[in-house]
């Protein structure tokens, strides 16, 4: 979860703290959704009535808890992704900038969209681990846990079905970046004005809408992606995957075959409606932590406002604001030492 430019104002501890709460109150706060998503992508019959009826189905087979099902991994997985996909954005971003340090928005679109491939990539076991646990029935559990979830598949699956369905992250890389990029290209004419101008609240529809438009681009991909990694001789009707498949094009050719073209975005309207409430959980989180740590660190007067602290400049880094207090109060309990002795022997 890449939030934009880091203040200087915050640490980087501080900033990332922030960026791992609000993520993990965004993702806790509408995984039914992304339960529902699941369980519609693969076609278990929790699905087969439509999307609120899935939630009804849910809560009378298994309970309201199994609505949460797989949010401890996802959450547990926030936090490697997250780093990971910083840190390989840096580095495109550097590979791709100019001799003057410049980058097309083309180029960062890209840069974005491989650095969210490595994220994806290196931390895929634990998305597999979440669709296998959001599968199977919770009331009489297969898996028992995480970990018990990896070594079981583990062990007897072999280590390669960690990785099954990997190579479609890859693939949906292609068409989200290419729904990003339309988006983006054509802000300026939605709003009539350009970028820089733009207010936050406009910002925010705009991150919305880059997302729905890219989701859906890329939504047969996951959705093919989440039947081969729910697909498991361990689990009851092989994850309740409601296609026979031998492997990823055969996959595509079965889903279109027996379910209709359409099939393949079964999921997207929860996937849709989860959108804005997310990133809108994430960037007030985000914003409200931000000024706790603002106000801790002395830049603005209260967390409920952002009133600017007076006297103070906004341009230096906290820890040069720290450094600069620290030696303001040494000057000054240095001067007073000096007044009182002088005082004394006078």
């Amino acid at each position: 979860m890449v939030l934009g430019k880091r203040d200087s104002r915050l640490t980087s501890c501080q900033s990332l703290a922030c960026g791992a709460l609000a993520g993990l109150l965004s993702r806790s706060l509408t995984c039914p959704l992304d339960v529902v998503k699941v369980l519609s992508q693969v076609g278990t019959f929790h699905s087969k009535k439509g999307f609120l009826r899935t939630f009804r189905i849910v809560l009378e087979a298994e309970g309201l808890r199994a609505l949460w099902k797989g949010n401890g991994i996802a959450c547990v997985r926030l936090f490697p992704h997250s780093t990971v996909q910083l840190s390989a954005y840096n580095r495109f971003v550097s590979f791709f900038m100019d001799d003057f340090g410049h980058i097309s928005h083309c180029r960062a679109i890209v840069a974005g969209s491989l650095a969210g491939i490595v994220a994806a990539v290196l931390t895929y076991p634990a998305e597999l681990i979440e669709t296998r646990l959001i599968v199977q029935n919770s009331t009489a559990p297969i898996y028992r846990g995480i970990i018990h979830t990896f070594l079981t598949v583990y062990t007897k699956e072999g280590f390669l079905a960690l990785y099954r369905g990997a190579s479609l992250t890859v693939l949906g890389s292609v068409p989200f970046s290419a729904g990003s990029f339309l988006v983006y290209i054509n802000l300026d004419k939605l709003w009539n004005k350009p970028s820089v101008k733009l207010t936050p609240l406009q910002n925010f529809g705009n991150g919305c809408l880059a997302a729905g438009v890219a989701q859906t681009f890329s939504f047969p991909f996951e959705t093919v992606k989440r039947k081969m990694q729910a697909q498991s001789p361990l689990l009851p009707h092989y994850g309740g995957v409601d296609v026979h498949f031998t492997g990823v094009v055969d996959c595509f050719k079965q889903i279109v075959k027996t379910k209709g073209a359409l099939s393949l975005w079964n999921g997207l309207t929860a996937n849709l409606v989860k959108i804005v409430p997310y990133y809108g959980l994430m960037f007030s989180t985000f914003e409200f932590c931000k000024r706790v740590c603002l106000y801790k660190n002395g830049y603005i007067v209260s967390p409920l406002s952002y009133q600017l602290s007076p006297g103070v400049d906004q341009s230096l880094g906290a820890e040069e604001l720290w450094e600069l207090r620290r030696l303001i109060r040494e000057k000054s309990f240095k001067t007073n030492q000096s007044t009182l002795g002088t005082k004394w022997w006078g």
